[in-house]
């Protein structure tokens, strides 16, 4: 895969010098970087192949001149949006075929530094993202209409998107404390948490596995969109009716975890509790409860992107002026994407930083399990 890279990316190098770059007008001043930019990933390209410096020097090289190629076509693409030609998306999959070769490179190194291991593990999808906004930048650029901003009205460049997260934190912050800190926050709490008591009860009582489980797959089956303006009649039209979603959204997915959760342990270790003299509450705490963990965690990390979606959505059927959802069905209204953008990243930060937050719980509370220790 690496070979078939570097000659994917000598051959778009090769094509790019002998296509038209912008149509219809080139400036003279262009011509300094984009030679430079040629030069530099071709150089790129045939010590890779020819084997050359193939080492973490070579590497960490290689990675510098490709985001140096990449702000050179972003500098130069500034300069005449919408007119890009075929030999500028020549290099810019020049330019892409060196970072994606970068991060196979990066993937394959061997280090035995636990701080580096993490590092490592942390710098691949950092540059492997990285890699993404630059196309969405450099395409939304080249192809977008000439005075409309740098990009079209459809998508905004990712540079359009953080400037005007920039400027509007105080409505952004205001969204996000109304939908994270109120509705997803509290609702996930709710329904987690009673779903986990909940599973005890079924637990104990045999009778409820069997009537209330099917019931929980039926209500957790009801489309959010007819959910989501009934709990606004029901409760009102700020957080509580948002809240309320989320708890339905994320109570049976925890429910029907944490019930196959306590059912894992086997039964020589259950006969093992029951040679030691054990009730039910000390098998269900000191065996039952640590081996349904991995599934507990489970529910919990899905439930943090669920609640989150579900009060987006649920702000579409009617909510104060503020709010995540609200923001976004207003902003598409009055076509002003660049808001929207925001907010998308706003929230999409906060999912992430959410899930991270579950996740790094999980590998501190189950220590002992298998994949954690792997």
């Amino acid at each position: 895969m690496a070979s078939i890279l570097a000659w994917f990316l000598v051959a778009m190098v090769v094509f790019g010098l002998f296509s038209p770059i912008f149509d219809p007008d080139f400036h003279i001043m262009d011509l300094p970087r984009l030679a430079i930019c040629l030069v530099i990933l071709a150089i790129a390209g045939v010590r890779y192949e020819l084997g050359f410096m193939r080492n973490r020097v070579g590497d960490i090289a290689l990675g510098l001149v490709a985001m140096l190629a990449a702000w050179l076509l972003i500098a130069t693409v500034r300069l005449h949006v919408g007119t890009a030609s075929a030999g500028f998306w020549a290099l810019t999959a020049a330019t892409w075929a060196a970072a994606w070769l970068f991060v196979e490179r990066l993937a394959s190194w061997q280090v035995q530094s636990p701080v580096a291991k993490r590092l490592l593990f942390l710098a691949i999808p950092a540059v492997f993202g990285a890699t993404l906004l630059v196309l969405w930048e450099l395409i939304v650029t080249g192809a977008g209409k000439p005075g409309v901003g740098i990009s079209n009205a459809l998508l905004p460049s990712p540079s359009e998107i953080w400037l005007r997260l920039s400027s509007s934190l105080d409505i952004l912050w205001t969204d996000f404390q109304q939908t994270f800190l109120k509705a997803v926050l509290i609702g996930y709490a709710i329904g987690c948490g009673s779903a986990f008591l909940v599973a005890i009860l079924v637990d104990r009582t045999p009778f409820l596995r069997r009537g209330l489980l099917p019931i929980g797959n039926l209500v957790s089956a009801l489309p959010i969109i007819g959910v989501a303006p009934i709990m606004v009649m029901w409760f009102g039209f700020d957080w509580p009716s948002k809240a309320a979603v989320v708890v339905i959204m994320t109570f049976f997915p925890m429910l029907v975890n944490t019930v196959t959760g306590l059912a894992a342990s086997e039964v020589m270790q259950r006969d093992l509790m029951r040679t030691y003299a054990s009730d039910y509450w000390q098998t269900l705490l000191k065996l039952r409860l640590p081996m349904a963990m991995p599934f507990i965690f489970n529910a919990l990390k899905i439930n943090t992107t669920l609640a989150l979606i579900g009060a987006i959505v649920a702000e579409f059927f009617g909510s104060p002026i503020s709010g995540m959802g609200f923001r976004i069905s207003t902003a598409v209204g009055s076509m002003d994407l660049d808001l929207v953008w925001a907010e998308i990243a706003v929230a999409a930060l906060a999912g992430m930083l959410f899930y991270g937050l579950v996740a790094l719980i999980e590998r501190y509370v189950t220590f002992w399990h298998p994949s954690i220790r792997g």
